[in-house]
């Protein structure tokens, strides 16, 4: 099939809101190049299940190629349109399969060297996008909090927050009271202050702690269940005779939450991007800092929250990977001091995240060791590459970024 070929009937297995979308803006799909069109259709497909920050993204696109003439219209797709494509890819289920035409689409640019310019056009596309429409201010400043270093000792032979410090004030005499509490309860009052869908986000490494109603949680803890499974599946696919591990990943990507044991009836937003949590991040299943990370990552990359409070918890130390896989059958042996350091880079990258979204030169960011009186504050007000001795309580130093 061509796109030009596309009728109403070709969307009957799409999610209701994105077939009504297709549906909608359908002389504008067959119009599309192929090599344009399924990537587009890849978004669209999954569009029930993103959040409100990636559907006004994803919008905008549809706004901005509706509002070209012919001849603007023609030039934004040119550089798609002169792509060369095999037969192969013509006769791929595009439009119900766009996830694997993409992967397939990527392997024939490269084996035809024509990556470089379809990178390119990729890149001019997404400029012109964003330059169409500029995007809505924000009600308050972005804030993240990281906590690191759960059940953890100092450790004189690792220098703490080595990334961070010259990017804010390094404090070295905080007062700890209140520990983890303090940075939740700034979270759920900054939620109450402004209550934006899934704008404001816990994830915790551990079980978590309980959360007001307008915080979203995500906890490694509470996954357990799906992540058993999961790891059940890859155990018995790493074990097999023949192992692909495209043909694997593809199968993960493919995977249902009822087939990973979540349970119908609650937040699908949520519960879609939990599950692309376990099925698209490597060593999400099995390490807990590495599933904080990600999933802070994740949750900026795609919720854009005002707020955002992540707590690294100890990870089961490196294994062989069907020792690492079989963590649901065993009592795991926690590395808190290797999880330390994982955690400690892990807020760096949690930041550098951040500072990606927009409002970054108003956003704030601290990153504490828990318990303990380390602690990092970026953001206006923080002179960088500074270091305050003065005791601080860290409600005090919250209150500060907040």
């Amino acid at each position: 099939m061509l796109p030009n070929q596309l009728s109403a009937a070709s969307f009957a297995g799409y999610p209701p809101e994105a077939r009504q979308l297709a549906v909608k803006r359908l002389a504008l799909l067959q119009r599309l190049p192929l090599a344009f069109l399924p990537l587009l259709l890849r978004e669209l497909i999954v569009y029930d299940w993103k959040f409100p920050a990636e559907r006004g993204d994803f919008v905008r696109q549809f706004t901005y190629l509706g509002s070209l003439a012919d001849g603007p219209f023609q030039a934004a797709m040119s550089a798609f349109a002169q792509l060369k494509l095999g037969r192969e890819l013509e006769q791929t289920d595009w439009v119900n399969a766009p996830a694997i035409f993409s992967e397939q689409l990527s392997a024939h640019l490269w084996t035809t060297h024509q990556i470089d310019s379809f990178s390119a056009a990729a890149v001019e596309y997404m400029r012109k996008v964003t330059a169409s429409a500029p995007e809505p201010g924000l009600p308050v400043h972005r804030l993240g909090m990281a906590a690191i270093g759960q059940g953890a000792a100092p450790n004189d032979d690792y220098r703490l927050f080595r990334k961070l410090r010259p990017q804010g004030v390094y404090f070295t005499q905080v007062k700890p009271a209140g520990g983890v509490q303090v940075l939740l309860d700034a979270a759920a009052a900054r939620a109450r202050a402004h209550p934006v869908s899934y704008g404001h986000w816990y994830i915790d490494g551990g079980a978590g702690l309980g959360v007001p109603e307008r915080v979203t949680r995500v906890s490694y803890g509470a996954l357990a269940a799906p992540r058993a499974t999961i790891q059940s599946r890859m155990q018995k696919t790493y074990e097999a005779a023949v192992f692909d591990p495209e043909a694997f990943r593809t199968t993960l990507a493919q995977m249902k939450p009822e087939e990973a044991g979540f349970r119908s009836g609650e937040d699908q937003v949520l519960t879609r991007f939990q599950l692309s949590l376990l099925t698209e991040g490597s060593g999400t299943q099995v390490f807990a800092t590495t599933f904080v990370q990600w999933a802070a990552r994740e949750a900026l990359r795609r919720a854009q929250p005002l707020t955002l409070l992540v707590r690294f918890a100890p990870r089961q130390r490196d294994r062989q990977m069907n020792e690492l896989l079989a963590e649901h059958q065993r009592q795991p042996d926690l590395d808190p001091h290797g999880s330390l350091i994982d955690a400690d880079m892990g807020a760096y990258y949690t930041w550098l995240n951040q500072q990606r979204l927009s409002g970054d030169d108003k956003s704030a960011f601290l990153a504490w060791f828990e318990n303990h009186g380390e602690a990092v504050a970026i953001g206006p007000g923080m002179e960088r590459g500074q270091r305050s001795d003065t005791p601080i309580e860290l409600a005090s130093l919250v209150a500060r970024v907040a």
